[in-house]
């Protein structure tokens, strides 16, 4: 299986370029950790928006610059939403926002899924990552409105973004593991 880096122009045809944004009510976008290693903690974000440029309906050659407020964290525990807050963490006061801005994709498979490349900034640290999109398609709404669905997952070591804090087991291990999974089930919307 030959992989291919995408782009927004064919062999001299430019694509009419839209404009979609992503529909909050129907979007999540959370992470997950292990805690104690024996025990998956979700986190999500519950303000965050994106500027998203395509080729008409194809969102695989997107250009997306998305955002997320720090400071909206929650994981169902004020306590610890707090500390991710903090230096610590995520350093909210410091580094109000999480952003990711698209480099480019690869085609992974027939059915419209494939890997999206980009620059993850979070805690003042650029670094690039790769993740996993699953497309769900594209409908209109009861009231006329064109929406696109995707399932966007993928895996980051949060140490690359100076989050270190952690705290030994006295059983051995750690509290918190440096791997952080990624999950986003996102409802876009077409503009104009």
């Amino acid at each position: 299986m030959t992989t291919q880096t995408q782009t927004t122009q064919t062999a001299g045809t430019k694509a009419q370029q839209v404009k979609w944004t992503i529909d909050p009510a129907h979007s999540e976008i959370q992470f997950k950790v292990k805690h104690m290693m024996i025990s998956t903690v979700t986190g999500s974000f519950q303000k965050f928006d994106a500027d998203i440029e395509a080729p008409g309906d194809d969102l695989s050659k997107a250009k997306i610059h998305f955002r997320a407020d720090v400071d909206s964290i929650t994981t169902g525990n004020g306590q610890r939403d707090g500390h991710l807050k903090s230096t610590d963490f995520f350093s909210g006061e410091k580094h109000p926002q999480i952003t990711f801005t698209s480099t480019g994709t690869r085609s992974v498979d027939k059915d419209g899924s494939w890997t999206l490349l980009g620059d993850l900034h979070m805690n003042g640290i650029t670094k690039p990552v790769q993740l996993d999109v699953e497309w769900g398609g594209v409908m209109k709404d009861p009231y006329g409105n064109t929406k696109a669905g995707v399932s966007i997952r993928g895996k980051v070591n949060r140490k690359d973004w100076n989050i270190n804090w952690n705290t030994a087991l006295e059983a051995g291990g750690m509290l918190v593991s440096d791997e952080v999974r990624i999950a986003c089930d996102v409802q876009l919307v077409k503009q104009g």
